[in-house]
Formats: C-alpha cells, sequence, structure tokens
C-alpha cells in the first residue's frame, strides 16, 4: 500500500534554495571577473586566441 513521504521542513527547502542561488551568484561572478580581464587584456589565466578573418589581413 502507498504511504505518503513526509513533507519536507520550509527551513531545509529554504536553505538548499539558497545554497543552489549562492552557487549560481559565484558562477556569475566568476564569469563576469574573466569577461573585464580578457577584454582589458590582463588575463593571465586565460588564454584568448583570436580568429583573423579576411578583413583583417
Amino acid at each position: 500500500m502507498a504511504v505518503p513521504k513526509k513533507r519536507t521542513s520550509k527551513s531545509k527547502s529554504r536553505s538548499r534554495k539558497a545554497k543552489w542561488k549562492q552557487k549560481a551568484y559565484n558562477a556569475y561572478i566568476k564569469c563576469v571577473s574573466l569577461g573585464k580581464s580578457v577584454i582589458s587584456g590582463k588575463s593571465k589565466s586565460f588564454i584568448y586566441i583570436q580568429q583573423q578573418t579576411e578583413k583583417n589581413l
């Protein structure tokens, strides 16, 4: 016979949601920082190779 599952407490579900959002925010900060360093040309840990087109040659 099927038995309903116990309900997850609000604090536990909110804690999981907050952790998920924090993880996404940290990834966003890292991406923005990397983008800024690539644009400014100060990137040391990321190698960015620009493809040459016929107009640039």
